[in-house]
């Protein structure tokens, strides 16, 4: 599931995305008719994981990675789908190592903060369960 339409613009510790999918009637994230807010994380989550794809060392082999908490998060609105206007999603990476990463992320509309909060990343190097 690809909810993020494109990149605007990254760099070595933030990346902002577009989407448009959150006023799809088939969004697979809709339930009841309806797309929460806090959907929104995923939208980040998925931000998150291209900037770590795109700032991954050369030759590097990337084994995904594990959202593996989420705190200081605000819903600021109910839902997405009533949102009219394009998603506008940023992530800025604020530390992290080989095997974790701490990200802040904003998803808003026309300046409208939407959903905010900070997220941790759990990188797996080579797959889980190795010793």
């Amino acid at each position: 599931m690809c909810l993020l339409d494109g990149v605007v613009s990254w760099n070595g510790d933030s990346l902002c995305c577009v989407a448009t999918s959150h006023l799809s009637g088939d969004n697979p994230l809709r339930a009841h008719g309806r797309l929460g807010a806090a959907c929104g994380i995923e939208y980040a989550a998925q931000a998150m994981a291209i900037h770590g794809a795109l700032t991954a060392r050369q030759g590097a082999r990337s084994g995904g990675g594990y959202l593996a908490s989420i705190r200081s998060t605000t819903l600021h609105v109910d839902r997405l789908d009533d949102v009219d206007s394009d998603l506008a999603i940023e992530v800025r990476r604020f530390s992290g190592d080989d095997n974790t990463v701490l990200y802040e992320f904003l998803v808003h509309a026309n300046g409208r903060p939407l959903v905010e909060g900070r997220a941790a990343v759990v990188l797996d190097a080579g797959g889980l369960g190795r010793l």
